[in-house]
């Protein structure tokens, strides 16, 4: 009780810091829809989902690794954070001046002619996240959840500062006359660009404190840690890159798979805006998830030799699901509202319907993460390859099938269908090789009835604002209730008992 307690804990300080930190950057939305062209949406959302998925090429599993090896390995952790920091900024040179020499080829291939400069930057951006990945696993590891939401926290707010003066600021500034046209180079024809400026300048600036937080690392290749870690990591490489194909490539792919004038008066790049806009909307989802990873991952590994852990993992697997099935019915009950606030502009609005579908994709993503803990305890990372290899033919296929017949809901599909199939996997293989006691029925039953209230909640409509939001909100009540009539027992054990006198 006590283990599963700590592990909530860590967990609220992870959410709130990541939910504060990610709530403020998710207002953003409202400034790009509003000041920038759906083209540069379009942009925004294809470059950034090519970040999201050259970033696992560049850490390459290092942070799971990293856990694995510095705690149920007999090494000095010490010994094991150098060769690890040291390995990935060696690999950080090696790529990211690959990445940097091959930005004109990139930029042609992607039709961003004469804008080589994106895919540099990109470049540098990768190289400052990769450096920063074991300084902030080292700090999870520690259990300094404060400065690692500090250092989080204080990094979103750099961003959102830079987005704000280059987006909003000098556009206003010089509108007024308050400073000349070109001040400081600045160009009024650039969207995307200062979005990625603005990452590069925040996260650059963070390099010393963070390294200074999680300790200054002394250069050395252990090969007697670095030969078995590769061993370990690679599978966990391949399991990121099939994950992110599914999480980003949909993003990344749409304005390229989606016919010509398939939504009227919207080019495909624009279409793509929408569609990646609408994504974010589920990042309240992927918040809990990146929540919830934080603290779980090291709290696993840490628990991963005590004989009770399955009973463990068990009751942790059955919480999350709980607590994100509210949260996803709460979210799409009241998209109504929701959705306009956060998307300025018109056609936003029309996506809004793969909302709910992408919550569950974002679901099951955190169900697989809880599953995924028995072939990273027994060094079977091979596992993960093939799973999540089978998951990113089904995303590729579905992308290229159903977006030219369906639109965003196509792409939308590809999320949710990846990440059942390689959740049914990961079950499947892991009762085998590594039993856990999941409550595998109440669970599905949970998942089919929730879903099912989402877009009951989200189409319910009465024709008056304020008896919608009643009725939608009502939903939620009723689906808290069933869960507290099945769940009574466990819910009150967790409660605190009052003293007897």
């Amino acid at each position: 009780m006590s283990n599963f307690k700590k592990l909530a804990g860590q967990t609220a300080v992870y959410g709130l810091s990541s939910i504060l930190g990610r709530s403020i950057n998710f207002l953003m939305i409202i400034v790009y829809t509003e000041y920038l062209t759906k083209e540069a949406m379009g942009s925004f959302t294809s470059i950034y989902a090519l970040v999201g998925f050259m970033n696992i090429v560049f850490t390459y599993g290092m942070e799971t690794t990293f856990f694995r090896f510095a705690t149920g390995k007999n090494l000095d952790p010490t010994k094991v954070y150098n060769s690890t920091q040291s390995l990935l900024i060696s690999s950080t040179l090696l790529l990211g001046s690959g990445l940097y020499l091959l930005a004109p080829w990139l930029a042609e291939l992607l039709d961003y002619p004469g804008q080589e400069y994106l895919f540099r930057w990109t470049a540098l951006i990768l190289s400052f996240d990769a450096i920063l990945a074991i300084p902030f696993a080292k700090l999870r590891l520690e259990n300094k959840a404060l400065i690692f939401a500090g250092s989080k926290i204080f990094n979103i707010l750099l961003n959102i500062f830079f987005n704000l003066l280059l987006i909003v600021g000098f556009p206003y500034l010089i509108s007024n006359g308050i400073i000349p046209e070109g001040f400081l180079g600045y160009r009024s024809d650039w969207g995307v660009e200062y979005i990625l400026l603005s990452n590069l300048f925040a996260n650059g600036l963070i390099i010393p404190f963070v390294w200074w937080k999680a300790g200054f690392f002394k250069f050395e290749l252990e090969q007697s840690i670095i030969k078995p870690m590769w061993g370990y990591s690679i599978p966990l490489l391949f399991m990121g890159l099939a994950g992110v194909t599914n999480e980003l490539f949909s993003r990344f792919l749409f304005e390229y798979v989606l016919p010509p004038n398939f939504y009227a008066g919207l080019s495909a790049r624009e279409a793509g805006g929408v569609f990646g806009a609408n994504f974010k909307l589920a990042i309240l989802m992927n918040l809990v998830i990146q929540a919830f990873k934080y603290a779980a991952e090291p709290f696993f590994f840490k628990q991963s030799q005590d004989k009770n852990s399955p009973l463990l993992y068990s009751k942790v697997m059955h919480a999350f699901i709980l607590f994100c099935t509210v949260l996803m019915i709460a979210i799409s009950v009241n998209l109504e509202w929701i959705g306009p606030f956060f998307l300025k502009g018109a056609d936003y609005a029309e996506g809004l319907f793969i909302v709910p579908t992408l919550l569950m994709g974002y679901l099951l993503l955190g169900i697989y993460f809880n599953l995924s803990i028995w072939f990273k305890i027994t060094d079977q990372t091979k596992y993960s390859f093939w799973i999540t290899l089978v998951g990113a033919i089904l995303t590729m296929a579905i992308i290229f099938i159903f977006v030219p017949i369906w639109g965003y809901m196509g792409g939308a599909l590809s999320t949710i269908s990846c990440y059942f199939v390689m959740c049914l996997l990961c079950y499947i293989y892991g009762q085998k090789y590594y039993p856990i006691p999941y409550q595998t029925g109440k669970g599905i039953f949970y998942l089919i009835l929730s879903f099912t209230i989402s877009y009951l909640g989200f189409y319910l409509d009465f024709g008056n604002p304020a008896l919608n939001f009643l009725m939608k909100n009502s939903l939620i009540l009723l689906y808290m209730g069933l869960i507290f009539f099945m769940e009574k027992e466990q819910i009150m054990a967790y409660l605190p008992k009052s003293k007897k006198h």
